[in-house]
């Protein structure tokens, strides 16, 4: 397996970077936030994941390894293939899948793109124990803030904007603001611009 790639980026697509390390460029897919910050020429390093297909051999790339061992979790769970497991990591942060599916709330991860009702159901009834023995400190949805959070969240959801900016600007506020929906909504909206 070849577990992770350090070189060149020496050419980009929308969705992958080609790596050159030691003239040998390695097509690996990847997350958004690590295709659109690089650019060509620059000294990359990524975690990754290989997949093995009947036709193909396929690279996965991630900036943290937290990230790509979130993702083989993910691809084990059926119709959850590396293409969806992207979407998932490009649409909710780490902790906030962890913690989705830890406390089994469905309803987040049906706001990734190609996942219906059914599959979310099936990726919390499949993972939940295995996420909840992940050694991370994921917020508990059971909790006063984090229900308080996930509100903001889907206020600002609501409001047009995406998953990956609401948990931004949510993450963004300081420490001491109040667990009050509506201050922390309008906080997040200034934040928003």
């Amino acid at each position: 397996m070849i577990a992770s790639l350090q070189g060149i980026v020496q050419f980009k697509g929308k969705d992958w970077i080609a790596i050159q390390v030691n003239g040998v460029g390695y097509l690996t897919y990847s997350l958004d936030r690590l295709v659109n910050a690089a650019s060509v020429g620059d000294d990359i390093h990524v975690f990754t994941a290989l997949i093995v297909r009947e036709d193909s051999l396929t690279l996965y790339g991630f900036p943290e390894l937290a990230e790509r061992e979130v993702f083989e979790i993910l691809i084990t769970v059926s119709g959850v293939g590396p293409r969806l497991g992207l979407a998932i990591l490009n649409t909710l942060q780490l902790d906030h899948l962890r913690n989705a599916i830890a406390s089994e709330r469905d309803d987040l991860l049906t706001r990734v793109p190609g996942i219906g009702s059914k599959t979310a159901k099936k990726i919390v009834l499949e993972l939940k124990d295995k996420f909840r023995t992940l050694a991370s400190a994921p917020l508990d949805f059971a909790d006063g803030q984090s229900e308080v959070n996930a509100d903001v969240v889907d206020a600002l959801i609501a409001l047009g904007f995406s998953v990956v900016e609401a948990q931004t600007a949510l993450q963004a506020l300081p420490p001491n603001t109040p667990q009050d929906v509506e201050e922390r909504i309008r906080l997040a909206l200034q934040r928003l611009g």
